[in-house]
C-alpha cells in the first residue's frame, strides 16, 4: 500500500476522484481536525461540529467522481464545512424564533437552498473577494487560512508584529463577510 502521507494535496485529490479510498483516508486524516476547529468555533456543541464535518466529508466521497475543484482541497473543504455552519445556525436560530411564537413573513427553506447553491459560485465568490484585498492583507489572509499557520508565524515569516496580523486578518474577514453576505442575500432574495 502505496504511504499516502507524503502526497501533495493535488495528487491526493487526483487519486480521490479516480476513486482511492485510502487518497480519501490521507485526506480525511489531514484536514479533520482543521475543520473540527473551524466547525466547533462557531458552534456550541461538539458533538454538532462533529457531525457537520463527518457530513461534509460523506459528501466529498459520494461526490469523488464529479469533483471540479480550482482551488485546493483545503480551502474547497473549509468553504463546505463554513456554509454548513452558516446554515445549521441559521436553522436554530429559525427554530429559537417559532419555539417563542415569533412568525416571520414566509420564507424560503434553507435546506432547500442548501440544495440549491452550488458551492463551487460560492468559492468562486470568495475567491474574487479574496483578491480584491490590498495585496499584504491578502498575504496575511492566504497564510493564516490557506497555509494554516498561526500568528506568530505570520509575524516572523513577513517580519512584521502580531498586532499587525492580527489587524489584517480582522481586515480581511470583514471584507470577505461584507462581500458574501451580499451575495448570500441576492441570492435569498431569488427565492422570494
Amino acid at each position: 500500500m502505496p504511504l499516502y502521507s507524503s502526497h501533495t494535496d493535488e495528487q491526493l485529490l487526483q487519486l480521490l476522484k479516480e476513486g482511492n479510498e485510502a487518497a480519501f483516508t490521507e485526506i480525511y486524516r489531514r484536514f479533520w481536525k482543521l475543520l473540527f476547529s473551524v466547525a466547533a468555533n462557531k458552534l456550541d456543541d461538539p458533538e454538532d461540529a462533529k457531525e457537520l464535518v463527518q457530513d461534509v466529508f460523506v459528501n466529498l466521497w459520494k461526490r469523488h467522481e464529479e469533483l471540479t475543484i480550482d482551488h485546493s482541497i483545503k480551502a474547497y473543504l473549509a468553504g463546505a464545512v463554513k456554509f454548513r455552519v452558516y446554515t445549521r445556525l441559521s436553522l436554530k436560530q429559525k427554530h429559537r424564533r417559532q419555539e417563542s411564537g415569533f412568525t416571520p413573513a414566509p420564507s424560503f427553506s434553507t435546506p432547500y437552498i442548501e440544495d440549491q447553491v452550488n458551492l463551487k459560485d460560492l468559492m468562486v465568490k470568495l475567491d474574487i473577494a479574496t483578491a480584491q484585498l490590498p495585496e499584504r492583507c491578502r498575504l496575511v489572509y492566504q497564510l493564516s487560512r490557506n497555509e494554516g499557520l498561526s500568528r506568530k508565524e505570520i509575524a516572523k515569516q513577513l517580519n512584521i508584529s502580531e498586532k499587525t496580523v492580527e489587524n489584517q486578518v480582522t481586515r480581511a474577514l470583514h471584507h470577505l463577510r461584507t462581500v458574501l453576505r451580499c451575495f448570500l442575500f441576492s441570492l435569498f432574495l431569488l427565492f422570494l
